[in-house]
């Protein structure tokens, strides 16, 4: 990304454009008790909802994103609720997590194509991957209005075909605020053997 893209999503958080988001996403929630324990990836946790769920529940959380805002954000949060997360500000055009070293890597409404192929072998054998996020669609719904900035429709099934997929779901939404979303949502596991 470059240093406008950054400038652009630090001041999204500025001006309050993702307040209405402040719990969970609802997969996370659903899922938590059947995804393994142990080290989390929270790609693009902007204001740290998801980070924060994580160390709640007793993982070691690594949070990235771009913005300096929503990260100072979720550290002020982090400490307010007395929680531990490592919070990485990074450009993810330019982060791949380090290979077999997640238990659980969590990717809720980013999509980027570059960093799609790294994130199954960022997962440890039996790990997890949780991605939720926009697909095109002609439905009136909320979210990107750029195509490039949705999934094709089974995009994420086909990209992660290597793992053990046990939740996938392509369908209308409403979120907690209200809003209506066409999302894909993906649940799936590294096999223990790899």
């Amino acid at each position: 990304m470059s240093d406008a893209d950054r400038k652009r999503w630090d001041q999204r958080y500025r001006d309050g454009s993702y307040r209405a988001r402040p719990r969970e996403t609802v997969l996370l929630q659903k899922w938590q008790r059947e995804l393994p324990p142990g080290r989390a990836l929270d790609l693009a946790c902007g204001a740290g909802r998801n980070a924060l769920y994580l160390a709640a529940c007793g993982y070691e959380v690594d949070a990235v994103d771009i913005a300096p805002f929503a990260l100072e954000q979720a550290r002020a949060k982090a400490r307010e609720r007395g929680l531990e997360v490592n919070w990485i500000e990074a450009d993810l055009d330019n982060f791949v997590p380090a290979n077999s070293q997640y238990d659980l890597i969590v990717v809720a409404r980013y999509v980027n194509r570059r960093l799609l192929p790294h994130l199954a072998a960022g997962l440890k054998p039996g790990g997890a991957l949780l991605y939720e996020h926009h697909f095109r669609t002609d439905l009136e719904v909320d979210g990107p209005k750029d195509p490039e900035f949705r999934l094709a429709p089974g995009e994420l099934r086909q990209q992660f075909a290597e793992l053990d997929i046990r939740y996938y779901r392509e369908g209308l939404v409403i979120d907690p605020d209200g809003r209506n979303m066409a999302l894909a949502q993906l649940v799936a596991f590294r096999n223990s053997v790899n």
